[in-house]
């Protein structure tokens, strides 16, 4: 089965293995580096923490946190890939992924949790689907100031934002 999104992008099959990071469609919210949030915050898509976040938060897409990019607060997302610091709750209702940069100060719920080599997780670790967690080596090449996520392959709109380095 393939699914159609905007852009012309197919995801399917042979998408499937894709990081979730290069799959974030074409309208994330930023916030971008050396920006700070203090509140509550609410997306219906995508997000995207380059910078700091203070409070709790609701994001009804992906939640994707650059290396370098802070979180104080308990965070619910659909799916999440982190590279940044984490402190408090982090509730996941499909998939995590946590790159080598990261570093995990919270109790964790996700449906699957895939971690890389070098994270760090302190607290609790719940996988409500019954898998195992998988452990991988993170080999994607980070930016020169490792404050950006790897290059992806995704988002017309992140690579025009300058988000990405190539």
């Amino acid at each position: 089965m393939n699914l159609q999104l905007p852009g012309s992008t197919v995801v399917g099959e042979d998408t499937q293995r894709r990081r979730m990071l290069d799959q974030l469609g074409d309208s994330p919210t930023f916030v971008a580096p050396g920006s700070r949030v203090a509140g509550d915050l609410e997306t219906f898509g995508p997000l995207v923490v380059c910078g700091s976040v203070r409070g709790d938060g609701r994001v009804g897409g992906a939640l994707s946190m650059a290396a370098g990019s802070e979180w104080h607060g308990e965070v619910h997302a659909q799916a999440a890939v982190i590279a940044g610091r984490l402190t408090g709750r982090l509730v996941v209702e499909e998939k995590l992924e946590v790159g080598a940069t990261a570093v995990i100060q919270a109790d964790v719920v996700a449906r699957t949790i895939a971690i890389a080599r070098g994270a760090v997780i302190e607290g609790a670790v719940t996988v409500t689907s019954g898998q195992p967690v998988l452990r991988f080596e993170e080999r994607r090449r980070h930016s020169i100031d490792d404050r950006e996520p790897a290059q992806p392959s995704g988002s017309p709109a992140a690579k025009a934002a300058g988000l990405f380095g190539h």
